[in-house]
């Protein structure tokens, strides 16, 4: 435990979305900040096993609901400090400014912002097709306007969204990676080390105060390449298939995802098509010290969804 941290922040820092399995920021945040030393209220949406576990590792559980104004208020209340994030949702807008409102109420003096990197592509005047980008950045632009003392995080490509859920069992059944990405680049990182950033932003605020980070994984390449990772982990041949767009769409229709996800899920692809996740950051080192895992060592950490290892 090192005690200079918890003198230095009293009161608990609220974390929200600990308990989700969206990449697994919020709880993973939540066990980096306990095993530092410092208070956690983690808010949750449901009282199950998952807030259980939250609370057997000494975090401080609070049930409620980021669009609901009292809970909010029950939540925040105490804290000194605050990590929003919440995924893809028609209500994103609407639950970034009832946190804000409430938090900005009770003098919070740290608000940390999931945002997405696209956000940095986009103006007034320039947008994507993505209703959930759209969001990201009216966000963003609210929580400027607050005052609140925000730090924004923009992330890339999740390597737990697009190279674990939607790729692993066309890689065990067929060792294929199939994807809509055509032949441009991205640079995709791990939820774990997006926390890994989080945290520290969390940890010393007043050295991150209204910073904006673009977090990157440390290489920018095609599916081929990202193909070959695969297999020099996996130690069998695995290959890109370019799934056309129409067909993508098709997909994750036929798997049942709300209409708000699929369309946002497309216009990534389709923006990935055209190069738009061709993007590198240093913010990550700088945040962190150290690098983010590459996605050879993503995919060996996760060999056994993957099919496992060749002998």
């Amino acid at each position: 435990m090192r005690h200079a941290e918890r003198r230095a922040a009293p009161k608990p820092i609220l974390v929200t979305g600990a308990a989700g399995d969206v990449g697994g920021i919020g709880r993973t945040v939540t066990e980096m900040l306990l095993a530092r030393g410092f208070r956690v209220r983690a808010l949750v949406r449901r009282d199950d096993e998952r807030a259980a576990a939250l609370r057997e590792r000494g975090a401080e559980v609070v049930v409620g609901d980021l669009l609901d104004l009292m809970s909010m208020h029950k939540a925040i209340e105490g804290c000194a400090r605050l990590y929003f994030g919440m995924s893809v949702s028609p209500a994103y807008l609407e639950a970034t400014v009832n946190t804000a409102a409430v938090a900005r109420h009770h003098g919070i003096e740290r608000f940390v912002n999931m945002s997405q990197m696209t956000v940095s592509q986009m103006s007034i005047t320039e947008t994507t097709d993505s209703p959930q980008h759209k969001l990201h950045w009216l966000a963003e632009q609210a929580l400027d306007w607050s005052g609140l003392p925000v730090t924004h995080v923009r992330p890339t490509v999740f390597l737990e969204g697009f190279f674990l859920r939607l790729t692993a069992s066309s890689v065990k059944r067929a060792d294929q990676l199939v994807l809509p990405m055509g032949s441009g680049k991205t640079s995709p990182i791990s939820a774990h080390d997006v926390a890994r950033a989080v945290t520290e932003i969390l940890a010393d605020p007043d050295r991150h105060a209204a910073h904006i980070y673009n977090l990157a994984g440390p290489q920018s390449a095609d599916l081929d390449f990202f193909a070959s990772e695969f297999s020099a982990a996996l130690g069998r041949r695995i290959r890109y298939v370019d799934l056309p767009p129409a067909e993508w769409r098709e997909k994750l229709v036929a798997w049942g995802l709300p209409v708000h996800l699929v369309d946002h899920m497309t216009a990534m692809a389709a923006l990935n098509r055209e190069g738009r996740y061709d993007r590198t950051s240093d913010d990550m080192v700088r945040l962190t010290g150290t690098p983010a895992m590459t996605v050879r060592e993503f995919v060996r950490r996760h060999a056994a969804s993957y099919g496992g290892a060749a002998s």
